[in-house]
């Protein structure tokens, strides 16, 4: 029997552009990528990410795009319909199914993450962190994390305010909210880079982020790199192949896909630019970690001249970099919902329901349940907290596993003609570059990725 298609379409091509690149773009280019950098060499790092974006990231955008657009339908069922089509099996639904429950999995804790945002622009705003010290400062963070029910209920609020977006529809949801978020993040980011260029430490952020280091480039940054560019494009999650469900048939694949990555390799050239200049500044540590957004910058606001005004439209920033991404994320899954009947408004709010009761064991990771390991007795997972436990899974097994299925179907499975055909408006050597890129370097490149995360020394 075949699946009924949906009828949500984007508006135009710029709602394609601005809705994907909103899907893509957010924390993991803006707080993530600095860490990755202020820890991996910095320049060194920089440079094998943008290779990584380039010829591992984009091929694997437009394969998404390309299963999306063909099927219209839920992600879980979409490259089953293709799979048909071409006389192939319907079990590569895999695809779809793996990527949604990663999507689901990354929501429950990627918006408790988004609910700390939102805590720390209202604390920020209300002048909470003026004048602290650093001691202080880490005790505010210590003392927040181990309150639950804090947590949960800026969690809840954040989680609202999407299941609202995303009940309107693409139309009058998505598409505005992308349209909204798009000049508000530029805007924001130009600002806060003016004033760290102006008062930071420029010279040392160009010498660390910028002055190539040869020397630093190891197996261990390129696959660093290569994760994060998984990370950052959301590439593996279905969100793409949801977000092409809604493309025109002849709607261009590349050229999205080139957009979305130029877009987050601009996103997080600004974001390495307003973090560093202010991280030298004020002496600290560069490789801080997550703890960069916040204790370490957090820290230089409370001192700052102006750092409160400073601070609260940096935590607004990032609530913005995380709100259409935590859209995208939660699309596969409001689509399945759909799919069963559900009405637009009831799925996004059934989404979020089940992602703030799936998190609620992340929730406690940071303070009742913080020493415990609900899955020591299996190695891989050995003294990781539920929120480390779901990440891993999610980021760090079911990703590279349904990426690597996405290149084995559309590099293989269709043959050329086939692919020619779909991906469309491109030169000959553009769609047989895209298809070597699927069937050869990708899958060598997620497998690497995979097995490295695996090995017992990197857990």
């Amino acid at each position: 029997m075949p699946t009924p298609q949906h009828s949500a379409n984007w508006s135009s091509q710029l709602a394609v552009y601005l809705g994907t690149v909103g899907a893509a773009v957010g924390l993991g280019t803006i707080w993530r990528f600095p860490y990755l950098a202020g820890t991996l060499g910095g320049g060194t790092f920089i440079s094998a990410f943008v290779l990584a974006c380039l010829f591992i990231a984009a091929p694997l955008l437009v394969a998404e795009f390309m299963i999306g657009r063909y099927a219209h339908v839920a992600p879980t069922a979409a490259a089953g319909v293709m799979a048909a089509d071409i006389g192939a099996s319907r079990r590569w639904n895999a695809i779809g199914i793996i990527g949604t429950t990663a999507s689901f999995l990354i929501g429950s804790y990627y918006t408790i993450v988004a609910g700390w945002v939102v805590a720390y622009a209202w604390k920020c705003a209300r002048g909470v962190l003026d004048g602290l010290s650093r001691p202080a400062v880490q005790a505010e963070w210590q003392g927040f994390t181990a309150n639950p029910w804090q947590i949960l209920g800026w969690q809840i609020l954040f989680l609202g305010a999407v299941a609202f977006i995303s009940g309107r529809g693409i139309g009058r949801g998505i598409e505005i909210a992308s349209r909204i978020r798009a000049p508000a993040l530029l805007v924001l980011l130009l600002v806060l880079d003016g004033y760290a260029l102006v008062t930071g430490n420029v010279a040392q952020t160009v010498r660390f982020a910028f002055a190539p280091h040869l020397s630093a480039m190891s197996g261990g940054v390129v696959l660093a790199a290569i994760g994060q560019a998984f990370y950052a494009t959301g590439v593996g999650q279905a969100m793409m192949i949801a977000y092409g469900s809604y493309m025109a048939r002849d709607a261009p694949l590349v050229r999205p896909a080139l957009v979305v990555v130029g877009s987050i390799l601009v996103v997080s050239l600004l974001a390495t630019l307003l973090v560093f200049p202010l991280v030298f500044r004020f002496h600290m540590n560069p490789a801080g970690g997550p703890a960069l957004v916040f204790d370490v910058l957090p820290t230089a606001f409370a001192v700052m001249p102006g750092g409160r005004l400073i601070g609260t439209i940096f935590f607004l920033l990032l609530i913005l970099a995380a709100l259409t991404p935590t859209l995208g994320v939660c699309e596969p899954v409001v689509a399945w919902f759909q799919a069963r009947g559900l009405r637009r408004s009831a799925a996004a709010a059934a989404t979020a329901a089940s992602m703030c009761l799936a998190g609620v064991g992340s929730v406690l990771s940071f303070n009742v349940l913080a020493g415990w390991h609900p899955l020591d007795f299996i190695p891989l997972l050995a003294g990781k907290t539920v929120f480390e436990t779901v990440d891993f899974v999610s980021g760090n097994l079911l990703l590279p596993l349904g990426a690597v299925l996405t290149c084995l179907f559309t590099g293989w499975r269709l043959d050329r003609a086939k692919f020619a055909a779909e991906v469309g408006g491109v030169t000959a050597v553009t769609w047989k570059v895209c298809r070597i890129l699927l069937r050869y370097v990708c899958p060598v490149a997620i497998v690497a990725v995979l097995v490295v995360a695996l090995l017992p020394g990197r857990r």
